[in-house]
């Protein structure tokens, strides 16, 4: 069975309640239909329902009607939603008739449903940004304990299987922080470990804190920043397996490992890569889909408290779908 297959299977095995409040947007409620037909998750719809049933309808799709959907214009639950909210946000300075009108937006209805465990996670990005997607998810929903910052995660399946867990690699971030301090970069190690057990199912991350030097083999004011997160990672969880500073052959090749970083339990063994900035995580990740002919999925946000999940807007249904799965999977992962 394929990562992917493994990912959908754990997650009709727990079926969680997933958000998505493009719910009248073409491959989103496709990507639904068929989460829905496959048993998959509970869907919750944001959106018309008459619009919604009308459009299930002329695209010919069959299994809608599990679907629970909410109006945002007619919703019974609006003013206790925009209560909650304006209290949320009275340090910003929100009124209660602002927040009237931000629980009839969707991606903010989403959030307050998740904040009042009405659902597990959302997904959006078909039609909104990443900005928008990201917004009310930390106004509302905020953060994981002890983090600060969110970050993305990427599952990289790489045809040469002698690396990472039997070719999987989980790496990170690659989306969101473009410059983390020490402190960010520690969170976002943890993180994408956490990433790695919840959707990748890893038993044993193993994190590499990814520079241009192996063990002081250069010198410079980065490499002394990736050198400060990996203890700092350490310290925000004792029970994480990292090592760091490496270069990206000793994290990964054994041999090069062995000669780089003799002693250290992670060099040329890792499966988990955290990059020193965005910058180095995105060019990097898309030179190995590109030229190394992996597959990557994601990004997956990190760090949220219960997930919320960007898409591309160029994202196709299979994107949406195997989203759902994701997401159900690290809902799983945050109830613990």
């Amino acid at each position: 069975m394929d990562l992917l297959s493994k990912i959908v299977a754990r997650a009709k095995a727990n079926k969680q309640r997933i958000v998505l409040p493009e719910a009248t947007e073409e491959r989103t409620l496709r990507a639904a239909d068929r989460v829905l037909a496959d048993d998959i998750a509970n869907i919750i719809l944001i959106g018309n329902p008459d619009e919604i049933n009308r459009l299930a309808a002329e695209w010919g799709l069959q299994n809608i009607g599990k679907a629970t959907i909410i109006d945002p214009e007619n919703n019974p639950k609006s003013e206790e939603y925009a209560a909650l909210l304006a209290e949320l946000r009275k340090k910003k300075g929100m009124t209660i008739e602002q927040a009237r009108e931000l629980v009839k937006n969707p991606l903010y209805l989403g959030c307050m449903i998740i904040k009042t465990e009405g659902a597990d996670g959302q997904i959006s990005g078909a039609l909104s940004t990443t900005g928008d997607t990201l917004r009310p998810a930390l106004q509302i929903i905020k953060c994981a304990p002890g983090i600060t910052c969110v970050s993305g995660g990427m599952l990289l399946i790489a045809k040469q299987k002698q690396y990472g867990e039997d070719g999987v690699l989980v790496v990170g971030d690659v989306a969101v922080t473009p410059m983390p301090d020490a402190n960010e970069l520690a969170q976002i190690a943890v993180c994408t470990a956490q990433t790695a057990k919840s959707v990748a199912g890893f038993d044993d991350p193993r994190v590499a804190m990814l520079s241009f030097s192996t063990k002081g083999s250069a010198k410079h004011e980065v490499v002394d920043k990736v050198i400060e997160a990996t203890k700092l990672a350490k310290e925000l969880d004792p029970t994480l397996k990292v090592d760091g500073e490496l270069q990206a052959d000793a994290a990964l090749v054994p041999a090069v490992g062995k000669k780089k970083a003799p002693g250290s339990d992670i060099a040329g063994n890792a499966n988990v890569l955290v990059f020193p900035n965005l910058e180095v995580g995105n060019i990097g990740y898309k030179l190995v889909q590109r030229l190394g002919d992996a597959i990557a999925i994601g990004p997956i946000l990190q760090g949220i408290a219960r997930p919320v999940n960007d898409l591309s807007r160029g994202c196709s249904v299979d994107d949406i779908y195997y989203m759902v799965a994701i997401t159900a999977c690290q809902a799983m992962d945050a109830k613990k």
